[in-house]
């Protein structure tokens, strides 16, 4: 009888501590990752090793990818900064947030996703260019600092910040770099006969002095991204999910304010270890308004119902290899700049782009601004 007891007892005490390792095992499970986007500016996806470039090495864009998942087919919502920023904060497409042109807000009565991912808990924070420059303080970020035309400090600003930061609140944290916007620097280390004119455009010699200029951009946004990279890994942990992507491409023909792949087509490596397999690259079609609900998700809420954008957790971590059937972007012209409306709808095969205003001639910065980039007029 006694043993009868004590096997009993013995087995009521291991049910006990099962249960309790389970339910501390869910909560570890359940505790909320430390999230850290990386945005570059004007940023085409073609200027970077990981992608195929032969002309300039991106190694921390690489050390990131090595690290995680980089999506081949990822695409932002517009090629223009206003709106496909816009898009990313409000997981809504450009017609139905408020901001279709450029220099635009998305309207004051949508929810942005400070305050989805506050409602979670979290301190929210951005350094740099994350919405439109100072648009970035009207979308309720804790912080929003050094959002001025290319005010480069806040990249260093956001480090600092970042070591000196004692909150015990998961931390989500938003850095906006301003490379490779222009003006673009020099660089005369990068040898210009190694310069790759892109198809399409006239092979002169103040095109490569330009594409130079433009790649010693990218290099510094790399060096930059490697430096916020190596912050988030020591002072918020190795498991922190880190996101890198751009609002749209370059300021060359046929990519900004375009919608041929070359405008809309991003780069988006995403690292979280333990979730995301390392050194894995998706041929799945993401949008920019699918970083949205997946952070909120990632940080373990739900994704708000009627939104564009959609969860990208099953493909990330390996559920599912496919996303997306359809691409939508969209571009309505500003004044006499960039003016061509379009509108277009991609797959992993065909595209198609609509222009509702043929009978304009179309004209943009490239060809009506001239400045230390131009490169036109040759």
């Amino acid at each position: 009888m006694v043993m009868v007891v004590r096997t009993i007892v013995v087995c009521l005490f291991l049910s006990l501590v099962q249960m309790l390792f389970i339910e501390w095992a869910s909560a570890g499970d359940m505790a909320k990752p430390n999230m850290v986007v990386f945005l570059s500016d004007d940023h085409s996806l073609v200027a970077s090793s990981v992608y195929g470039s032969h002309e300039i090495e991106t190694p921390h864009m690489a050390r990131l990818a090595a690290e995680g998942m980089t999506l081949e087919l990822a695409f932002v919502t517009s090629p223009r900064c206003a709106p496909s920023r816009a898009s990313l904060m409000t997981g809504l497409m450009p017609s139905r947030n408020g901001a279709e042109a450029n220099h635009s807000s998305p309207s004051a009565g949508i929810k942005k996703l400070p305050a989805y991912l506050q409602e979670l808990g979290y301190e929210v924070v951005a350094f740099g260019k994350v919405g439109h420059y100072a648009k970035t303080a009207e979308l309720g970020f804790d912080i929003a600092m050094n959002h001025g035309f290319h005010e480069d400090v806040a990249i260093e600003n956001a480090i600092r910040w970042l070591e000196a930061r004692s909150g015990e609140k998961p931390l989500c944290m938003f850095v906006g770099s301003n490379w490779p916007h222009v003006p673009w620097p020099e660089d005369e280390a990068i040898d210009i006969d190694a310069v790759k004119i892109p198809a399409g455009h006239v092979d002169t010699l103040e095109t490569r002095q330009a594409r130079r200029r433009y790649l010693a951009a990218i290099r510094r946004m790399d060096q930059e991204l490697g430096r916020v990279l190596e912050a988030a890994k020591r002072e918020l942990g190795e498991e922190t999910l880190f996101i890198h992507t751009s609002d749209h491409g370059a300021q060359w023909p046929n990519a900004k304010w375009n919608l041929y792949d070359a405008g809309i087509r991003t780069p988006m490596i995403i690292r979280w270890p333990g979730r995301v397999a390392p050194g894995v690259r998706s041929r799945g079609l993401v949008s920019w308004v699918d970083v949205l609900p997946t952070l909120i998700e990632a940080a373990g809420g739900i994704a708000p119902p009627g939104i564009d954008g959609r969860s990208m957790l099953p493909l990330l971590t390996g559920k599912t290899d496919r996303h997306r059937d359809f691409i939508f972007s969209t571009h309505t012209g500003v004044g006499n700049f960039n003016v061509y409306s379009r509108r277009s709808v991609r797959t992993l095969r065909w595209k198609y782009i609509r222009n509702l205003q043929p009978e304009f001639r179309h004209q943009s910065h490239i060809t009506k601004i001239l400045e230390a980039e131009s490169y036109w007029p040759s």
